[in-house]
């Protein structure tokens, strides 16, 4: 049977730069493979085929991608196996294997480090520039947010959260188990705009909360106190972190209650398709009636400007990637005999150790 492949990211370009969470999702992993070289387009390829192959023998695999290029993986990890893959250096206690691509490929001899280097800096330079102009949007995107918290009714916020969670948790308890939480983004700027997985994610999930509202209405806050108190309970919890501002929170799942919840506004915006969906306004809920009316020139005009730095900053991860793609070329071209399958058997190696023939 198929096993399951889950997708995400654990590093995303945000308004407080470069973000990482890897290492939330390495609480259950006993060893980590890290995969050194040039070129991450072989890299990925490899990681690729691992996630493939595995999840064909039935084992749930999580594949988690790129935000300079959704397309590659960043790593897979297969939770039976207790194993993950990874082209990050990782600050991982367990048994860690290096393996470095390039000699394995003789690629080495093809990439002059002097010309490496300024391809690096320059896609720095840019990905920075990204970086800046995503701060800028955040800036702007809390003036949006002032307008609604000035307008927001907190008791009864905190009423229909405290409803929420007893709905959810009552008195649902896992005894004699600790809930752990593992961080992660289910979205992400990208070059190719953003992206999520949100349907992926939660395709198995049976009961789904639409969490709608607009800026600042308190969305970040009942998924926050939801997975306080799932935890608490003794239930495991997935915390999706906004790809936007890492500091807030878009989604969370307890798997062993069949629940999740998710901020579904836009840029990621769904509505109900499962049977047990449901909507839960918090504009409606909570702000005090006609505030789009009465506010709606400024809010036009910050909406505006604040998805035109969201653009530019895509535009630069865009270039980014434009700048590496024209480098591994120029290094592909020249290669000859290129197997990847070399780099590939030593990672299966790995795995048989775990107890895989």
């Amino acid at each position: 049977m198929q096993g399951k492949m889950r997708h995400y990211f654990w590093g995303v370009h945000t308004a407080r730069g470069f973000f990482s969470l890897y290492e939330s999702n390495l609480q259950d992993v006993d060893e980590v493979v890290v995969i050194k070289g040039s070129l991450r387009v072989i890299k990925s390829k490899i990681l690729e085929t691992i996630a493939k192959e595995y999840a064909a023998k039935g084992h749930e695999v999580e594949c988690i991608h790129c935000a300079s290029d959704n397309n590659a993986l960043d790593g897979v990890i297969i939770p039976a196996l207790k194993t993950a893959f990874t082209v990050n250096d990782l600050d991982h206690t367990g048994r860690t294997k290096v393996i470095n691509s390039d000699p394995i490929l003789n690629l080495s001899r093809l990439i002059e480090k002097d010309i490496r280097r300024m391809y690096v800096q320059n896609i720095n330079r840019i990905i920075q520039k990204a970086h800046r102009s995503f701060k800028r949007g955040l800036e702007i995107h809390d003036g949006l947010e002032e307008i609604y918290i000035n307008s927001m009714d907190f008791h009864r916020a905190d009423k229909l959260t405290g409803n929420l969670v007893q709905e959810i948790i009552g008195r649902k308890r896992n005894p004699g188990k600790k809930g752990r939480t593992k961080h992660r983004f289910f979205g992400a700027s990208t070059p190719r705009g953003v992206v999520d997985y949100i349907p992926d994610l939660t395709e198995d999930v049976k009961k789904r909360y639409l969490i709608k509202g607009r800026a600042g209405t308190g969305k970040s806050t009942l998924l926050k106190k939801v997975a306080h108190f799932s935890e608490e309970a003794g239930f495991d919890v997935e915390m999706y972190h906004c790809g936007f501002d890492p500091h807030s929170i878009d989604m969370v799942i307890i798997r062993e209650l069949g629940i999740c919840l998710f901020d579904s506004t836009d840029p990621h915006e769904y509505f109900p398709e499962q049977e047990e969906d449901q909507i839960i306004d918090l504009y409606t809920e909570t702000v005090m009636p006609e505030t789009d009316e009465k506010y709606a020139v400024a809010i036009n005009e910050l909406t505006k400007l604040y998805k035109s730095y969201m653009k530019q900053g895509i535009t630069y991860l865009k270039e980014a990637k434009t700048v590496n793609d024209q480098f591994e070329r120029s290094i592909l071209n020249e290669a000859e005999n290129l197997n990847v399958k070399d780099i590939y058997d030593i990672c299966r190696e790995v795995l048989e150790k775990q107890g895989e023939s």
